[in-house]
């Protein structure tokens, strides 16, 4: 199992920062070379520039959640989707097919369950631990 993950290139996992304008703020975003690459090819996709990609995908989440929060983590999360919808037959593998052709619900359609909003789980908080070390000491 190990060496499907542990045989990556090791510049994949490397990160760099990039320096980018958004709106005219300079911010720096520090991801793994991986994320990059995934990004310039969704930006490719579209004819567009890894930043105004960005200023696309910040502007927009701006909109749908009236703030950011942590913009590498969901530029993360945005790559691995990307990556997802391509392994599930939701977008299509040919990059010459731009990304604002495809219906977005039929594409989001073909992502698991696991994917979906309604099936994100909190995170594993004090009480959850408490129950489950008042669980373990319980007998059987």
């Amino acid at each position: 199992m190990c060496e499907i993950f542990i045989s990556a290139d090791p510049q994949h996992y490397e990160s760099r920062t990039r320096s980018v304008r958004l709106h005219g703020v300079v911010t720096s975003i520090r991801l793994e070379n991986l994320f990059w690459r995934v990004l310039d090819e969704i930006a490719e996709r579209d004819g567009m520039t890894v930043v105004q990609l960005l200023e696309k995908l910040y502007d927009e989440l701006v909109q749908a959640r009236g703030e950011v929060g942590n913009f590498a983590s969901f530029l993360r999360v945005s790559a691995l989707r990307y990556e997802a919808l391509i392994a599930h037959g939701g977008l299509s593998a040919d990059v010459s097919v731009p990304i604002r052709s495809v219906n977005a619900r039929h594409a989001l359609a073909a992502l698991p369950e696991v994917w979906s909003a309604a099936a994100a789980q909190p995170p594993f908080n004090s009480s959850a631990r408490a129950w489950a070390a008042e669980k373990s000491r319980s007998p059987v």
